[in-house]
């Protein structure tokens, strides 16, 4: 199984409408923030996570491809899928939370 991309449709969504979003799945969300340029490693999760971009950019590597998360984009990576990262040119800014 594959991470799977939601791209936004419209304009950005605000940061309360992302956490109603949550709330409507049943999930309780956390924010983090990383600077221009900034990285992850290849690592993988027992769980299955759900993220949105609120703000800037970041795009995750997969074994079976890239996904480039823009603001409102929603990222849905199952477990134990191996990933990485990379921050954008203008820092970003996301929420995310294990199903």
């Amino acid at each position: 199984m594959s991470a799977t991309r939601t791209p936004n449709t419209g304009p950005p969504p605000s940061p309360r409408e992302i956490e109603d979003r949550f709330s409507a799945e049943g999930l309780t969300p956390r924010r983090w923030g990383n600077a221009p340029g900034d990285t992850y490693g290849w690592h993988s999760h027992s769980y299955h996570k759900v993220l949105y971009c609120e703000e800037g950019s970041i795009t995750f590597h997969t074994r079976h491809g890239d996904f480039e998360l823009q603001p409102g984009d929603r990222l849905d990576i199952p477990p134990g899928t191996e990933h990485a990262a990379t921050v954008g040119p203008h820092g970003c800014r996301c929420i995310e939370a294990p199903r």
